[in-house]
């Protein structure tokens, strides 16, 4: 888990999905993982930070602009087809109206969409909301 920058693993209607993002090299140094940075007293990492650091150079980079740069692998079963696959997908989460199965009406949510190796159908890895 220290590797990975995103984790989920995700039961859907008649399948099921996990995703990881790992942590990538420092663009300028390309020695150290880029990481959140760590609170001075405490020694934990902010997991609110705007921002990703080097632990070797100090160089760092705006969230966004870093998380642009990674691929997010999805392994997944196919809810229509039962197809057992894996793939690889920009890490950019997009907006799409998605229905929401106890209400019926369409939400709009933050999702990163891939198709089925096997039947071309669009699956969605919906990021989490708070309730």
């Amino acid at each position: 888990m220290d590797e990975c920058v995103y984790y989920t693993n995700r039961i859907l209607d008649k399948g099921e999905l996990t995703a990881w993002v790992f942590r990538e090299k420092c663009p300028k140094c390309n020695k150290a993982l880029m990481g959140k940075p760590k609170d001075k007293k405490t020694g934990k990492v902010k997991t609110r930070a705007t921002e990703y650091v080097c632990p070797d150079c100090g160089y760092t980079l705006q969230k966004q602009e870093y998380e642009d740069t990674l691929t997010v692998n999805i392994g997944y079963v196919c809810p229509h087809c039962g197809n057992k696959a894996d793939t690889s997908e920009p890490f950019k989460w997009k907006k799409a109206k998605i229905e929401d199965q106890e209400s019926g009406k369409k939400k709009t949510l933050e999702v990163i969409e891939f198709k089925c190796d096997k039947c071309q159908n669009k699956l969605n890895l919906v990021r989490k909301m708070k309730a």
